[in-house]
């Protein structure tokens, strides 16, 4: 197979989540760039990637007995793992050039294809210390180090492409808005082309034919703001210029959404439903939408893993296969699930010291701690969880997730969590897994019997973590939001809380919840056990074979980057 050397499309994403143990990402959407390019390798797609090399990373999480949140630095050290690219680029921020240099890493696909990825890092010793430590932190620091992170990113990825791959480079794909201002860079470059700089006139178009945009936040205060005042004082003077000129204002602040939205010819949403949230929020775009997925090979434990090689060979190179997962005999399911929960169980065991008990219905819910997720829901009407865990059929919960640690909303949250467990720890035992992450991702997604998810109505984009549920045979019991629209059919690929037509009263979602609980689920875990494993195999037959990366990548090389014709898509010989 031809390896993908000459890269034509640039993906650009603020946090990219390339190995457990490598602190370049905070949650979903590093998670969601990290399997996008995983699966691009897969492909043999000619993709480069772009993001920031963070050497004190996002942040440890620790945990007090109350639930209080306390941060630590990642530190780890780049040059010990990677290799350096050659050229450096240099970025004007607030007067100063700040030089930035690439560390690369190389993902490998299945057949020997590879996507590099080029970590930006301005820790040289010709920057001053505080532009030395732009770079440091993921999402850290105020408003002026968030901007000079995506001048960095967005301008200094720019110019790095330009000079190690000069000339090669015909697509540039951000992922969120954080990247914007490389719209600039395609100007000043498009305005160097134009005879020779002869014709002095913004071209516009020509940027957008080259750029894709996708979004991922239904949430308007979720997009990158910043003051012109600011804007002006630390961008370079040419790139404000064209900002003017461009029009590329929203009224006195640089929206980078809306900065992403005038350069871009294809945007689109990550849901069919977030896509409707978005035509909404900004009507005056043409936003499609391609719904998320995951790494299969990633995310499946590896109990089902050695399940899907023997009953379905080709389901690595080829995921659609994994819809034949509905003729592999119910036993064999159970007995992959039960691996992969002693494997979650054990630990547990060792990081935390709770022995769970794998014979009890165990209920999972693990993600970013932010206040639309409503982490504590489950815990709304204690007396009534305590009746169902007492009176139908016992359970045990597995938490897990960070608030950011400006997010005084998402640390409630966690206490929350924290409080309504103890409260009920007579009856039903509660682990939060402290410093949630890549590893314990995959733990927990496959290793608990049910996948919880209940976000404000329409604020979830997508959501990801219930598709690696589905991958190893767990069901998901959740609000009707992101891709759960789609991928939703009741008692059959898991189940919904409350209506999928229109968002409803809190108090309706809450007796929903645990109506649902006690009246089907529960009763049907402990009496019912071969009807509860033919959903489990229904969500990898259903869900697992749809809501994946692979699907997900083939259908921008076919809508965004219009180069199907082009790009070899080997599935049948790997």
């Amino acid at each position: 197979m031809k390896k993908a050397s000459s890269p034509r499309v640039a993906y650009f994403s603020m946090e990219i989540a390339l190995e457990p143990d490598i602190p370049t990402y905070s949650g979903g959407l590093g998670i969601l760039a990290g399997d996008t390019l995983r699966s691009a390798a897969d492909l043999g797609t000619p993709v480069v990637a772009v993001t920031l090399a963070y050497r004190k990373g996002y942040f440890r999480q620790i945990l007090d007995p109350a639930g209080n949140q306390f941060e630590q630095p990642q530190d780890w050290v780049p040059e010990q793992q990677f290799t350096e690219v050659g050229p450096r680029a240099s970025v004007e921020i607030e007067g100063r050039q700040v030089l930035v240099r690439a560390w690369k890493y190389t993902i490998t696909g299945i057949g020997g294809d590879i996507v590099p990825v080029l970590l930006l890092d301005t820790d040289l010793p010709e920057n001053s210390d505080y532009d030395r430590g732009l770079t440091d932190s993921l999402y850290g620091g105020d408003q002026r180090y968030r901007l000079a992170q995506e001048i960095v990113l967005g301008l200094g990825g720019f110019q790095l492409l330009q000079k190690v791959y000069s000339g090669q480079i015909e697509t540039y794909h951000m992922n969120e808005g954080h990247s914007a201002l490389l719209s600039l860079g395609l100007l000043e470059r498009r305005l160097e082309q134009s005879f020779a700089g002869r014709l002095k006139q913004l071209d516009i178009d020509g940027v957008r034919n080259m750029c894709i945009f996708t979004t991922h936040t239904p949430v308007p205060a979720g997009h990158d703001q910043f003051p012109r005042s600011l804007v002006r004082q630390i961008l370079g003077r040419e790139q404000v210029s064209l900002l003017d000129e461009a029009e590329a204002w929203e009224g006195e602040a640089l929206n980078m959404t809306y900065l992403a939205l005038r350069f871009s010819g294809y945007v689109n949403g990550v849901a069919m439903r977030h896509g409707e949230v978005s035509r909404g929020m900004f009507p005056a775009y043409d936003i499609s939408a391609i719904t998320n997925g995951v790494h299969a090979i990633t995310w499946t434990s590896p109990a089902f893993s050695e399940l899907f090689d023997s009953y379905i060979p080709g389901w690595r190179a080829d995921n659609n296969y994994l819809r034949y997962a509905i003729s592999i005999p119910l036993p064999a399911i159970r007995e992959a699930h039960a691996d992969a929960k002693t494997e979650l169980f054990a630990e547990i065991s060792r990081s935390f010291g709770v022995q769970l008990d794998p014979k009890l219905l165990t209920i999972g819910f693990a993600r970013r701690a932010s206040t639309y997720k409503r982490a504590d829901l489950l815990f709304q009407d204690a007396e009534r969880l305590r009746h169902i865990a007492r009176d139908i059929g016992p359970i045990q919960l597995v938490y897990g997730g960070k608030a950011h640690p400006h997010d005084e909303g998402g640390k409630n949250l966690i206490r929350r969590v924290v409080g309504g467990a103890g409260g009920l720890a007579d009856v039903i035992r509660t682990v939060y897994v402290e410093n949630y992450d890549m590893r314990w991702g995959k733990l927990i997604t496959s290793g608990v019997d049910l996948w919880l998810n209940n976000p404000m109505r329409p604020q979830e984009a997508s959501g990801t973590s219930g598709m690696k549920a589905a991958l190893n045979g767990v069901p998901s019991f959740s609000v009707v939001d992101g891709w759960w629209a789609e991928g939703h059919i009741e008692g059959v690929t898991g189940w919904a809380i409350g209506s999928s037509e229109v968002a409803e009263d809190p108090s309706v979602e809450i007796a929903a919840l645990y109506d649902k609980l006690e009246r089907e689920i529960v009763p049907m875990f402990y009496g019912r056990p071969n009807r509860y494993t033919e959903i489990m195999r229904y969500a990898i037959a259903l869900n697992g074979s749809f809501f994946n990366t692979q699907r997900m990548v083939l259908q921008y090389i076919a809508n965004a980057y219009k180069m199907q014709r082009e790009v070899a898509v080997p599935l049948a010989k790997v």
